[in-house]
């Protein structure tokens, strides 16, 4: 199973240098879990970047996979990674949801980068202006 951190949603959505390694996971959507909180960092994202037209279909996509929905027993593993792991909200969310379905976690947020069954990739250095 595959969880896919929002940093790693808006790279496929932007086909940027790291779009393609996240390609695969984001597409078998039989293994792709989507918890509720990316959903709302995504739509988020986009809408502020793009317009609310844009934002509904990446919503969309994502919601081919299976939507994980932040429940009590949920909500409090998540409190509880947040503190042991040092994790901001809504990455100790995505993470206690890959936990409690075994799934690696894709991403290119820093804050996962040395956790357990976590495949990140740093986002590509931007060229100077």
């Amino acid at each position: 199973m595959n969880v896919v951190d929002s940093s790693a949603w808006l790279s496929y959505f932007a086909g940027d240098t790291n779009a393609g390694k996240f390609a695969k996971p984001i597409e078998d959507i039989e293994k792709l879990l989507v918890p509720s909180i990316t959903l709302t960092e995504v739509f988020k994202c986009v809408l502020r970047q793009r317009d609310e037209e844009s934002a509904f279909l990446a919503i969309a996509h994502m919601e081919q996979g299976k939507i994980i929905p932040l429940d009590e027993e949920l909500a409090l593993n998540a409190a509880s990674f947040g503190v042991a792991l040092k994790l901001p909200l809504a990455d100790s969310i995505i993470y206690a949801s890959a936990r409690k379905y075994n799934a690696v976690v894709w991403t290119q947020d820093t804050d996962f980068q040395n956790l357990e069954r976590v495949k990140f990739f740093p986002k590509a250095k931007k060229a100077k202006s």
